[in-house]
């Protein structure tokens, strides 16, 4: 027809005639490597390919590049630009990016094709145009079903075979300038740079347009389709191609009478599909700041063209829900901002990370206190003015000013947690009433999914500050040994685990060491850890033999409940004897390394059972060490490897526990690298090595002392000879005097004649006392007029440690003296 009939039919008519021009379109943009860029949800009905698996794949792979055309369309296409309505064989030509003019065609899509249809044949309008000039896009498609547009339009099969896609010059076309000034909204999740190419040339190319006859061409509007209502007549509602939302008005042209209702339920759909795609986008890691910028970035471009996130400073530090409302004191952290304007725009700014109150009479105020949406359809100069007035040293004003303004907040069990900023340029409609819905909305389920994240990174944080706190803080040097320790936290979710070492100083300038893994993970398992690390440290301060420690956590396990089950290795350092006394209870065995040769093995002893099995007896085994020997004891979790053999990690162990190295921290490092080594470990590990430097004999004095008050002079005597023998007489004094109240102590108490006294130098003096009476002391408040009771108050003043401790029938008070520069 000519374009004076054009103008009779203007883009959107219904006659029920001729097909409508507002079609359910596929739009697919396609990049210059050939692979899909945006699927629209037409596409995704059209295709049934979901956009998260078609964004990124060849276009060909799921467009329909041939196929078998109705017999009366196999001619060539010509160019539509000097032949409006021409059609061409397929889309296979138009995908190679080969023609700089815009192609529309008709295919049989076959059962071949995806979806939940896949075994129905459809017949596919297509119009595709290619895009030039920067950026990646190369390629515009757009499609239609002819069969379902002709069902719909009571089209008998002839007339439907006579349909063609076609093209007509955008001057002929009323609609073109609609089309200029809404296609960005009919292109949802494109930036306003891509939109406007796409305008652009669409208007420059051709209008796509259906075309029945020779001489009968309607005009094509795209549209978001809503299927029909049930139970309404044709006359009362408007058909599948009137589902628009409002702001979409222009594009499909005039609406009918008693339309407003469908488009009502149009815009709806729109949000409620906008709500559901954010739901499945949003919330898929726990970590904080993640899910910050998923939730911010779900709001940009389709629902606003800028979009910041703000927090509370004690979610963003995880530590707890925030105490109380807000109020205009409450610290704010602007945590993201998302936005489709210019490069660098909002940094200066609004500047990500930067925390401050915000002012009262703000919106964002009001909407932060009263936990309710703030809607400014427009920015207006006075307000932009104002709210930049409030903010010392930045102009807001080129950046708000004309713009539609909505802060909703962030809320979850009813407490804000925060808010997010959203803004519209003024070229875009204004926030309106079902926007404010729509962003409550969206702010409610991004507040739930924030408060999931905080949630998990605080219990994260008990966890790791339980974990701490349970691990023993080792001195690196122990009378006769040095000790260096390492623990790395499993890969599995909630890093707490049941792993634990430690270093314990005994009588005798001896000291316990003890590496135990409870089985399991989490704060139960911690919890068992720290109840059974307590009792191995109580027990072994009273001189508990290895074996009837183990014995007596056996029976301590049970009692507490037969849910869990650990693994236990306790050691003991005698380094005046050069001895070790292991007993296991199930644990992997310890490697040793001797120094005379460097080679190493894994001590044989008798394995027994976990820690809670019970009825299973516990044996402690001798072994003779030499200075520099060194002792390695682990956990499980550093010679498991899922998919290996433990003696594969044991031989390992072996192997790296030998390696020559600078320091104990760098043997321990050594062992890490060695082993923890590939993604297949997730249990947790600890690692326990201790060098056996020894005590040399000329660093170790006892004697005998008869149970008789002179002794106490002698022992004064043997103590200032031996130390002045050692180059300490500046330590003289203080040890006489201590020496003279213990031994008194045992003079008076003990029930044997003999009482034992020893001197062990290593970086302080040990005094050690022992007698026949196994009742240990106490140490006693004292009033003025008593004569007695104050002996170990003196020790407890001078000395830098002391304690006693009991073994069978005798017992042994000592105590510690520093040794000070020059003695």
């Amino acid at each position: 027809m000519d374009r004076g009939s054009e103008r009779d039919a203007p883009a959107g008519r219904d006659d029920g005639d001729t097909a409508a021009g507002r079609v359910p379109l596929a739009v697919v943009v396609v990049d210059r490597a050939g692979l899909v860029s945006h699927w629209s949800s037409g596409a995704r009905r059209l295709f049934g390919v979901h956009r998260e698996e078609a964004v990124g794949r060849p276009a060909a792979d799921l467009l329909p590049v041939s196929g078998t055309l109705p017999d009366d369309l196999d001619a060539p296409a010509p160019d539509p630009l000097t032949a409006p309505g021409g059609t061409g064989p397929d889309l296979e030509a138009a995908l190679d990016g080969q023609h700089g003019f815009a192609r529309a065609g008709r295919v049989r899509l076959g059962p071949h094709r995806q979806g939940p249809a896949a075994e129905d044949r459809i017949d596919v309008l297509w119009w595709a145009y290619p895009l030039v000039g920067p950026g990646t896009s190369r390629l515009l498609v757009l499609a239609a079903d002819a069969t379902r547009l002709c069902a719909e339009r009571g089209h008998d099969d002839e007339t439907a075979e006579r349909i063609a896609p076609g093209f007509a010059r955008h001057t002929e076309l009323p609609a073109s300038e609609d089309l200029e000034r809404r296609l960005p909204d009919i292109l949802p999740n494109m930036g306003p740079g891509l939109s406007a190419r796409i305008v652009s040339q669409v208007l420059e190319l051709g209008y796509p347009i259906l075309e029945f006859s020779r001489y009968e061409r309607v005009p094509v509007t795209p549209y978001w389709g809503v299927p029909r209502r049930p139970g309404r007549t044709r006359a009362e509602t408007l058909p599948d191609t009137a589902a628009v939302a409002p702001r979409n008005r222009a594009v499909a042209a005039a609406v009918p009478a008693g339309a407003e209702q469908d488009l009502e339920y149009a815009a709806v759909r729109e949000r409620l599909e906008f709500l559901n795609e954010v739901s499945s986008r949003i919330g898929s890691s726990l970590d904080l700041g993640e899910t910050i910028r998923e939730v911010t970035s779900a709001a940009v471009p389709r629902f606003a063209d800028f979009a910041g996130t703000h927090l509370r400073a004690a979610v963003l530090a995880g530590e707890g829900f925030p105490d109380g409302p807000p109020d205009a004191s409450t610290v704010m952290f602007r945590v993201w901002v998302e936005h489709n304007d210019e490069p660098g725009r909002w940094d200066d700014t609004v500047p990500v990370g930067e925390a401050f109150a915000f002012p009262e009479h703000t919106p964002f105020y009001r909407c932060m206190v009263t936990g309710e949406p703030v809607l400014v359809p427009r920015v207006t100069d006075e307000l932009s003015e104002r709210i930049s007035g409030e903010f010392e040293k930045r102009d807001l004003r080129p950046l708000i000013g004309g713009r539609s303004l909505l802060i909703v907040p962030l809320k979850a069990r009813n407490v804000v947690l925060g808010f997010m900023v959203l803004m519209r340029r003024p070229d875009r409609p204004q926030f309106d009433d079902m926007d404010r819905t729509t962003g409550a909305e969206l702010a409610a389920r991004a507040g739930l999914v924030l408060d999931n994240a905080r949630m998990y990174t605080y219990q994260e944080n008990v966890a790791d500050t339980l974990q701490d706190s349970m691990l023993p803080q080792i001195t690196p040097r122990m009378a006769g040994c040095d000790i260096a320790t390492r623990y790395l936290p499993g890969t599995r979710l909630g890093r707490i685990g049941g792993d634990w070492f430690d270093t314990i100083k005994l009588p005798g300038s001896r000291t316990a060491l003890v590496v135990g893994d409870v089985m399991g993970h989490g704060l139960n398992s911690a919890a068992m850890m720290g109840q059974l690390r307590t009792a191995v440290q109580t027990m072994a301060a009273m001189e508990t033999p290895p074996a009837q420690l183990l014995r007596n956590l056996d029976d301590l396990a049970r009692r507490l409940g037969d849910t869990y089950l650990a693994t236990c290795l306790y050691a003991v350092y005698d380094p005046i004897r050069g001895e070790l006394t292991l007993a296991n209870a199930g644990h992997i065995p310890p490697v040793l390394v001797r120094a005379e040769d460097g080679g190493s093995q894994l001590l044989e002893l008798p394995t027994g059972a976990p820690i809670g099995v019970g009825g299973v007896p516990f044996e402690a085994v001798r072994v003779r060490v030499a200075p520099g020997d060194r002792l390695v004891l682990c956990t499980d979790g550093l010679v498991e490897v899922r998919g290996s053999d433990i003696g594969e990690g044991l031989a390992a162990l072996c192997e790296s526990a030998a390696h020559p190295a600078a320091s104990m921290d760098d043997a321990c490092d050594t062992i890490i690298r060695a082993l923890n080594t590939g993604g297949g470990r997730k249990d947790d590990v600890a690692l326990l090595m201790a060098r056996l430097n020894g005590i040399a004999d000329d660093h170790v004095a006892e004697w005998r002392l008869d149970a008789a008050p002179r002794e106490v002079a002698r022992a004064r005597r043997l103590v200032r000879e031996q130390l002045r023998a050692w180059g300490l007489p500046q330590a003289v004094e203080t040890a006489e005097l201590l020496v003279s109240e213990v031994v008194t102590n045992a003079v008076l108490h003990a029930g044997s004649d003999r009482i034992g006294l020893r001197i062990v130098r290593t970086d302080a003096l040990l005094f050690e006392v022992t007698d026949d009476e196994p009742a240990l002391p106490v140490l006693l408040s004292t009033g003025g007029d008593d004569e007695t009771g104050r002996g170990l108050r003196v020790v407890s003043r001078l000395a830098r440690e002391w304690g006693a401790s009991a073994t069978g029938h005798r017992k042994t008070v000592w105590f510690e003296q520093t040794l000070t520069a020059g003695g």
